[in-house]
């Protein structure tokens, strides 16, 4: 039986919003012991890059996501909907919001990072009209962990 949710009114975060949003996230299951998600909300705020946006629904936090702008591409990170409310919609709208934000930026591509396991969140990009472009994404430690 698919969900409706109600009405969900979409806003930048602010300060105040850390710790709910950091506890919606970790709700989420988003959250990883080598990232620091308090630290990762300030900075997302500290500049006109990025931001954190948050849907809004019966006066809570129903879902958020980080969303940048690098000059080259857009990324989105830690898109997160509140475990009670899931398959209600909430999710779409802040992907539209995160690209709404960086189509104001002319942002030409938008990008995400998925694990290869994670199935049932590649099929919700799916369902959105997203699709694999096949890289690898590759990385190294700078900080010593």
């Amino acid at each position: 039986m698919e969900r409706r949710e109600a009405d969900c009114i979409i806003r930048p975060a602010q300060g105040e919003d850390e710790a709910a949003t950091v506890a919606l996230w970790q709700a989420a299951g988003l959250t990883r012991p080598w990232n620091d998600p308090h630290a990762d909300f300030r900075m997302a705020l500290a500049g006109p890059a990025s931001t954190v946006l948050l849907a809004h629904a019966d006066d809570a936090i129903a879902g958020a996501v980080m969303v940048g702008f690098d000059g080259h591409r857009g990324w989105v990170y830690y898109l997160g909907v509140d475990p009670a409310r899931t398959r209600g919609g909430i999710g779409a709208k802040l992907m539209a919001a995160a690209e709404g934000w960086l189509k104001a930026r002319d942002c030409p591509k938008l990008m995400f990072m998925v694990r290869s396991d994670n199935l049932a969140t590649k099929a919700f990009y799916t369902a959105l009209g997203y699709q694999d472009d096949a890289v690898v994404t590759m990385s190294r430690r700078l900080d010593g962990r």
